[in-house]
């Protein structure tokens, strides 16, 4: 749950801490002008897009992947994911909408949080190429919690799945993570088989029902992973040259 604004004791509530430990933390962010202080209510400054956009600068796959995104989105007419990875759960680092995409409410709402990982399209695909005692590890700690009556919430199950899109290249969100709701996802790799982050198309399940389409929209994501893929390796070994040679 996400508080819109929240006083010193819903706050610490909330967290789970006490009231002074709340409000000494609060103070503390305020000072840094992370916060702002609205009446009795804290709310998060406008600093933090500072922040937020420096951090999704930094990433190389964010730089060279975006117009991609934004091409396959387009082409789909559908939204287009660009997510990675962090201690364990599912991070959008951008997305781009197309023009019969729906559900914006939704995809706003989803772009603001971090998502489990086996409920997602884009998730299943990074965990198919995470080791498995990471894998192991990031269940231990977050579950199998259900999002539907589709998803996956069998730990054997789950690796059986993902065995299966090592094996297809590609991972499918049948109506896991909302209903009515399907996604196509495929991992980005480095050179050295490291998983960098995932790409994703999601609409409603009707956009999937007709086999060539749905085959459509499979080769379209798997040749704009590979794309984003081979033109991050491409700068990385560039760089490496460069720097070797200076």
């Amino acid at each position: 749950m996400h508080l819109n604004g929240a006083g010193v004791t819903e706050l610490a509530n909330h967290l789970g801490e006490s009231k002074s430990t709340t409000y000494t933390y609060l103070k503390s962010l305020e000072k840094g002008g992370l916060v702002r202080k609205d009446d009795d209510r804290y709310r998060l400054s406008y600093d933090m897009l500072i922040f937020g956009e420096y951090v999704r600068n930094q990433s190389l796959l964010y730089t060279i992947g975006k117009s991609e995104v934004d091409n396959l989105a387009a082409e789909t007419g559908q939204y287009a994911h660009l997510v990675v990875e962090e201690s364990g759960r599912g991070h959008n680092l951008y997305k781009s909408k197309g023009e019969q995409a729906v559900g914006d409410g939704y995809q706003m709402a989803k772009f603001q949080q971090r998502d489990y990982l086996h409920i997602t399209a884009s998730g299943k695909a990074i965990l198919a190429y995470l080791p498995r005692e990471r894998v192991e590890m990031i269940i231990d700690r977050y579950g199998l919690p259900a999002r539907t009556e589709q998803t996956i919430t069998c730990k054997d199950r789950l690796f059986e799945e993902l065995a299966d899109i090592r094996e297809q290249g590609f991972s499918h969100n049948n109506e896991e993570e909302i209903e009515g709701f399907q996604a196509i996802g495929a991992p980005i790799r480095s050179r050295d088989g490291t998983v960098l982050g995932s790409l994703s198309v999601s609409g409603p399940k009707s956009m999937f029902g007709e086999d060539s389409e749905c085959q459509r929209i499979i080769d379209l994501v798997t040749k704009v992973a590979n794309v984003i893929e081979v033109n991050v390796n491409m700068h990385r070994r560039s760089s490496e040259i460069v720097k070797d040679e200076t």
